[in-house]
């Protein structure tokens, strides 16, 4: 099914909102329904670093049990840890790095709390969150976007590849500069549903391997698909 198809391709602009429309035709526009603790996200967000959300919300469900209070976790070893989110990939290296996070949080602000970011701009936010060891732009943005609602744009894998295959962005651009052309291109008050549906998409029809252009409801807006000679 092809709901624009052979139109001309106009700006980045254009394009961004016309894929955002089609997108939310098919699967809805996503609304907040409340705001996520900010701790619990930036430890999931850890946790789902080069991994399925099935791996990493297993090892979120498995820390959870075990530590219902994150205070209990600050004088673990980060072995016990690894053990613990082993499910999740990577765990020696997460389990380092969810620790010194809130030890960090303890020692500069007396308690686990991330609210305090509630009070700052965007971009004091982020740069604060960028302090941590482990936390870049991508997890930056998710807990700013889910856990408070301020604009900001982050960029998964699936937002990335669909992205490039649209011509939203450049072949060569790096995911950080993804972020903020996204940025630019998508009305703020977009963000949480586009960064959703994209996902969706990419997961759905947009596949790393084997696209499925022919069933592809964005195919006459993407660059790819124009370009690929079996389409």
């Amino acid at each position: 099914m092809t709901l624009v198809k052979g139109r001309p391709l106009g700006s980045n602009e254009r394009k961004a909102e016309e894929v955002e429309s089609l997108l939310t035709s098919v699967y809805g526009r996503k609304k907040r329904a409340r705001n996520e603790d900010p701790v619990d996200t930036l430890v999931e967000t850890i946790l789902s670093q080069n991994t399925t959300d099935i791996n990493s919300g297993r090892a979120f469900s498995a820390l959870k049990r075990r530590y219902p209070d994150w205070e209990e976790m600050l004088d673990e070893p980060p072995e016990t840890l690894a053990e613990i989110i082993r499910s999740g990939g990577l765990a020696e290296i997460k389990a380092k790095r969810i620790i010194g996070a809130l030890r960090l949080l303890k020692a500069e602000r007396g308690e686990i709390t991330l609210d305090f970011l509630a009070d700052m701009t965007p971009k004091e936010a982020e740069t604060w969150l960028a302090s941590i060891d482990g936390v870049g732009p991508k997890t930056a943005a998710i807990v700013l976007l889910f856990s408070f609602g301020m604009p900001a744009f982050p960029v998964d894998t699936h937002i990335f590849r669909v992205s490039k295959r649209l011509g939203l962005i450049g072949g060569r651009a790096s995911r950080e500069s993804a972020q903020s052309e996204l940025g630019r291109l998508i009305p703020p008050k977009e963000y949480y549903s586009m960064h959703l549906n994209l996902i969706e998409h990419g997961r759905r029809t947009c596949r790393p391997r084997n696209p499925r252009c022919n069933e592809c409801f964005i195919s006459g807006l993407c660059a790819f698909h124009r370009n690929d000679p079996k389409a």
